[in-house]
C-alpha cells in the first residue's frame, strides 16, 4: 500500500469519526475528544522527554479538567443544576491536583524543576484547556462546532493549494515565517481565507449560524467566523510548528499514518477552538439585546 493510499484512508477514517461523533451525540464527541486530548498531552510530554511520573500526573490532571468542563458545559447547556456544584467541586480538585503536581518536584530531585513545571503548565494551557472548550460549543449548537472543523479543513487545504501554486512562480512567494515553517506564505494565508470565506457564506446561507445570528449582524457573522478561523487556525499551526522545530522533530507522533501525531492533526484547533467558542457564546448571549 502506497503512502498516498495510507494517508487517504487514515484521513477519511479520522474525518468520519470526528463528523460522526458531532452529529451523533454530544457525549460521543466528548468521549472521543477526551481520548484524543489525553493522547495529545501524553504526546507532548513524550516530545519534551518529561519524567514518567510527570506524564502520569499530567494525564490525571487532564482527565479531571475534562470532567470539570464537561459538567460546567452540561450546566450551561441547560441540564441538571446540581452539575453546577459538582463542576466547581471538580474545578477545585483540578487546581489542587495541579498544585500537588508542582509540589512533587520538591521531593523527586529531578534537577530541572522549572522545565518540568513549564512543561506541565504548557500541556494544560496549550493543549488540554483549548480542546476542552469545544465542549461548550457543542452544547451550544453542534452545527457551529461542525462549521469550525469544516472551515479549518478548508482553510488548510486552500492555503496549501494556493501556496503551492504561487511557489512555482519565477520569484516564488512571500514567506510568512521561514524560520518556523518554510512553506507557509502570505499568498497561502490569503488563499486559505478566500476559500474559508466562500465556504462560510455557504454555511450561513444553509442556516448553520442561526443560533448566533443577531439582528443587525446577519452576513457579518459568516465573515467574522471565517476570519477568526483562518487567522487563528494558521497561528495555531505555526505555534505547533515552532514547538516541533525547537525540539528538532518533523512530526509530533505517529497517530495517523501519513498525517503525523495527534498534535499535528489538531494544531489549528488549539487557538481557533477557544476563539470561536468565545465568539459564538458572546453572540448568543447578547443576541436578545438586539
Amino acid at each position: 500500500m502506497t503512502e498516498f493510499v495510507k494517508r487517504t484512508i487514515s484521513g477519511a477514517v479520522f474525518v468520519g469519526c470526528v463528523v460522526g461523533s458531532i452529529l451523533w451525540n454530544p457525549m460521543a464527541f466528548s468521549a472521543l475528544f477526551c481520548v484524543l486530548c489525553v493522547l495529545a498531552v501524553d504526546e507532548f510530554h513524550r516530545l519534551v522527554k518529561s519524567p514518567r511520573a510527570l506524564r502520569v500526573y499530567s494525564l490525571v490532571v487532564t482527565l479531571v479538567l475534562w470532567a470539570t468542563i464537561q459538567c460546567l458545559a452540561w450546566r450551561v447547556g441547560g441540564s441538571n443544576a446540581n452539575l453546577h456544584v459538582f463542576g466547581f467541586s471538580l474545578f477545585f480538585a483540578y487546581v489542587l491536583l495541579l498544585i500537588f503536581t508542582l509540589m512533587d518536584e520538591i521531593w523527586n530531585h529531578s534537577g530541572k524543576p522549572l522545565q518540568n513545571w513549564g512543561n506541565l503548565l504548557i500541556s494544560q494551557v496549550m493543549i488540554a484547556l483549548p480542546l476542552a472548550t469545544l465542549l461548550y460549543l457543542i452544547f451550544l449548537d453542534k452545527w457551529l462546532l461542525l462549521a469550525l472543523f469544516v472551515l479549518i479543513w478548508i482553510n488548510d487545504s486552500g492555503a496549501y493549494c494556493v501556496g503551492s501554486l504561487t511557489a512555482k512562480r519565477k520569484n516564488g512567494n512571500h514567506k510568512m515565517t521561514p524560520h518556523i515553517s518554510p512553506k507557509k506564505s502570505w499568498e497561502g494565508l490569503a488563499g486559505g481565507f478566500v476559500f474559508t470565506l466562500a465556504a462560510s457564506l455557504i454555511l450561513w446561507n444553509s442556516g448553520w449560524y442561526d443560533t448566533i445570528i443577531q439582528t443587525g449582524m446577519g452576513l457579518r457573522t459568516a465573515i467574522i467566523f471565517a476570519f477568526l478561523v483562518s487567522i487563528f487556525g494558521t497561528m495555531g499551526d505555526l505555534m505547533e510548528s515552532l514547538l516541533k522545530r525547537s525540539i528538532g522533530v518533523k512530526d509530533s507522533g505517529r497517530f495517523l499514518p501519513g498525517h503525523g501525531g495527534v498534535l499535528d492533526r489538531f494544531d489549528s484547533i488549539l487557538l481557533a477552538g477557544p476563539v470561536i467558542t468565545a465568539f459564538c457564546w458572546i453572540c448568543y448571549l447578547i443576541a436578545p439585546l438586539f
